[in-house]
Formats: C-alpha cells, sequence, structure tokens
C-alpha cells in the first residue's frame, strides 16, 4: 500500500470505543509515518422537527460546544499514543458519511468504531459505519475488541479470507502488508465451492472427487501464494482451507488475531449487498479490529 502523503482517517463519537479507536489508528499512524484526520460529527439533523423545521440555535451552540470538546479529547488521545503525528480534524454538522468517504479518496484507512451511541447507532455496526465500509476509496477498519470490549489485541497473527475473487486477493496483499509491519505470523483461510446445491451430479461428484479436490485447491493456494512469500520473505504464513463458508474459521480465528483482513464482497462465502455475509458476521461479532478491503478506484 502506497502510503506517501497519505492519512489515517477515524470517526469519534465521543465514547470510549471511539478514543481507544483513536490510540489504535496513532500507533498505525507513528509507525507508518502518516498523518491523522479525525471526524466528529454533530447531528444536526437529529434536532429537526417535524415538517422538515429546524431545532432552536441554542440547541446547536450546546451540540458545537460539545463537538469542540470530543474532537480536543481525540487529538489529546492521540498526541498522548503519539507525540509527534500530524492531527486535523473536520466537524461535518450533519452526517459524517460524506466526509469519511470524500477523505477516504486521499487515505491509507478509515477506522470506524464497531460500537458505540449517535455517530455509529446503538448496534454493533451502525449506519454510518455500514456505509462507510460500502462506499469508501481505501480499506475500512472496523474496530472489535475482545469480547466485546475496547481491549484490541497488539499481538497475534494476521488473518486474512481468501476465497479467489479479485477482493479478496487484494485482501491477501495487503494481509502481507499488514504482516510486515507488525512482524507477525499469516494466517490465509481459504475457502471453495465445487459444485453448487442445484447442480443435479453435484453431490456424487463431491463425493468422488473430494480429495482430490482438496489436493488442487491446496496446489492452487500453494501457486497464489508463492510470489507473495518471495516477496515478503520474513512473513510465516499458515494455511487453512475450509469448504463453502469461511466465517465460523475467521470468527474463531479472530479470537486470537490481532487483524482479520477480507473483501467486502466476493464470491462464494464473500458474497453480499454492500457487506458481504462473511464481513457483516465479522464486523458484528469478530474479537479483533476486521479491515475490510474496498475496490481500488481512481484517486
Amino acid at each position: 500500500m502506497n502510503t506517501t502523503d497519505r492519512k489515517i482517517v477515524v470517526g469519534v463519537d465521543g465514547t470510549e470505543p471511539g478514543r481507544a479507536a483513536v490510540r489504535w489508528a496513532a500507533a498505525v499512524a507513528e509507525e507508518r509515518l502518516l498523518k491523522m484526520l479525525i471526524v466528529h460529527a454533530l447531528r444536526v439533523d437529529k434536532l429537526a422537527y417535524g415538517a422538515g423545521l429546524a431545532g432552536p440555535t441554542p440547541w446547536y451552540d450546546v451540540l458545537a460546544d460539545e463537538g469542540k470538546r470530543v474532537l480536543e479529547e481525540a487529538v489529546a488521545e492521540a498526541h498522548a499514543v503519539a507525540p509527534g503525528v500530524e492531527v486535523d480534524t473536520r466537524m461535518p454538522a450533519d452526517s459524517p458519511v460524506p466526509t469519511l468517504i470524500d477523505a477516504s479518496k486521499s487515505a491509507a484507512m478509515v477506522v470506524v468504531g464497531g460500537t458505540g451511541k449517535g455517530f455509529f447507532g446503538e448496534m454493533t455496526i451502525g449506519s454510518t459505519a455500514s456505509a462507510v465500509v460500502a462506499h469508501a476509496h481505501c480499506p475500512v477498519v472496523v474496530m472489535r475488541g475482545r469480547k466485546n470490549t475496547t481491549a484490541y489485541p497488539a499481538e497475534g497473527p494476521i488473518v486474512v479470507g481468501l476465497d479467489g475473487s479479485p477482493l479478496s486477493e487484494r485482501a491477501l496483499e495487503i494481509g502481507f502488508e499488514e504482516a510486515a509491519w507488525r512482524k507477525a505470523g499469516l494466517v490465509v483461510v481459504h475457502a471453495w465451492r465445487d459444485v453448487t446445491y442445484d447442480d443435479a451430479y453435484g453431490m456424487a461428484r463431491l463425493v468422488v472427487q473430494w480429495e482430490s479436490i482438496e489436493d488442487e485447491e491446496r496446489r492452487l493456494l500453494a501457486q497464489r501464494l508463492a510470489g507473495w512469500q518471495e516477496k515478503y520473505p520474513d512473513v510465516k504464513v499458515e494455511r487453512v482451507l475450509v469448504e463453502d463458508r469461511p466465517r465460523h474459521a475467521l470468527l474463531e480465528w479472530s479470537a486470537k488475531a490481532q487483524l482479520v483482513v477480507v473483501g467486502s464482497r466476493g464470491r462464494g462465502g464473500f458474497t453480499g449487498q454492500l457487506l458481504g455475509s462473511t464481513s457483516q458476521a465479522l464486523a458484528h461479532h469478530a474479537e479483533c479490529p476486521v479491515m475490510v478491503v474496498r475496490p481500488e478506484k481512481s484517486r
């Protein structure tokens, strides 16, 4: 990932998960000589009355003062971890989504909280995070911690979900980069589908050819990894093969990993609208930060 003159963008909402996300991002920014942009949205649209009537001006002033406090606190958190990192802030009045997506055009990554209030909603991953994952121009990290806490692990392997789609190939590339940066091992969880269940002869073929299918998948995976292992000879790689749906294996590995990397869409185990079924499950339930890789767009 070419991070020259790029930054890490972080969305905050004034809660501890947001502050913890800032600390995590600041450590990455310091190591990789990146800048930071911290975004907090006032969400004045939530003050609107019925029929489109705006709320009273004093309430906006209260929100603005609180927003400045949240941003000042976030900057202090970043500098406590990484005093030399350059930090900028933005405070959009309404939804943070357009600001975060626009900033993603020149960002190394966007970091959003896996839990929180307001900014991210009451669910484990809210509409803002989902929209950013779906439309960002760069990888998006959804901050998940051990057992639904803000204990974001600093040790353990980097785990990558690979299903043969172009996005999962990009995820593999980023996985090797992250493992090299963090001096960590890399676990590649490879999912495949030989047949579909509407194939009248599918199950018969599967029974007869299972061992040869698995051997062929192992061979293809070894070929796929060979070039990256040459480029990153110091990264120790563990290969895990699963049939069809990798989400359970990836969720299990997330309890031991420091980061899971997946594509936002794919085929087989990674197919879906906006967030695919696997990345959706990880964004909601993983026990470590999840990096969702987006298609590369012109910058």
